[in-house]
């Protein structure tokens, strides 16, 4: 059963995702097809995806491919990219009252890295701290960063949604704690250390 939503004779969208799957990506990436939301375009395509290393999710998220061969104003375009990405950080992050500009910058960096050319780009990014006290004063703190992206493929790279899907799993192993890296190359220690929360929600 297809879980992805193709307007008939949309065949544009469809040899794009299938080039877009078919790029290589880094090896800590496991991302596979989700069913897609029916109302945000006519067509659509999902995946979700985690930084695994060893047995250790660092990061995870999610992301929906839109297409309006109409185009939709918000947009300035007829493709949008809307990204979910989660990770849960040190609690060191607790006081870190840069984390948005640090994220931010995981989001323009990864575009950068991958020559993922974009425009109309936004980004909300929220952090989320639990204490525990009394009879659960024992639990660790936890920090929680939630990021959610949006964009519009430039006009010259709609058919070429590759860099974009490379740049939606960079931003995932950037808040995943890993270093930039380009596809097909060894693991690498993370930077600070990071899991993904339990409860991924959707994007959309």
């Amino acid at each position: 059963m297809s879980v992805h939503r193709i307007r008939s004779g949309d065949d544009t969208f469809r040899a794009a995702i299938s080039a877009m799957t078919a790029a290589p990506l880094r090896p800590e990436v496991e991302w596979r097809e989700i069913p897609a939301p029916s109302r945000m375009a006519p067509s659509t395509w999902a995946a979700t995806a985690e930084i695994v290393m060893g047995e250790e999710e660092l990061a995870s998220g999610r992301l929906v491919v839109l297409h309006d061969p109409a185009g939709q104003e918000s947009w300035d375009g007829t493709w949008r990219m809307v990204v979910l990405v989660q990770a849960q950080l040190e609690p060191e992050f607790a006081v870190e009252s840069m984390l948005g500009d640090v994220a931010w910058s995981w989001v323009t960096e990864s575009l950068e890295l991958h020559d993922a050319s974009a425009r109309e780009l936004g980004c909300t990014a929220t952090r989320v701290v639990s204490q525990s006290y009394g009879a659960l004063a024992e639990r660790p703190s936890t920090v929680d960063v939630e990021m959610r992206i949006s964009w519009t493929p430039e006009d010259d790279q709609e058919l070429d949604l590759a860099p974009h899907f490379a740049a939606w799993t960079a931003m995932l192993a950037a808040a995943g704690g890993l270093p930039p890296a380009p596809a097909r190359v060894a693991p690498l220690a993370p930077s600070h250390r990071a899991r993904a929360p339990h409860d991924c929600e959707d994007p959309g």
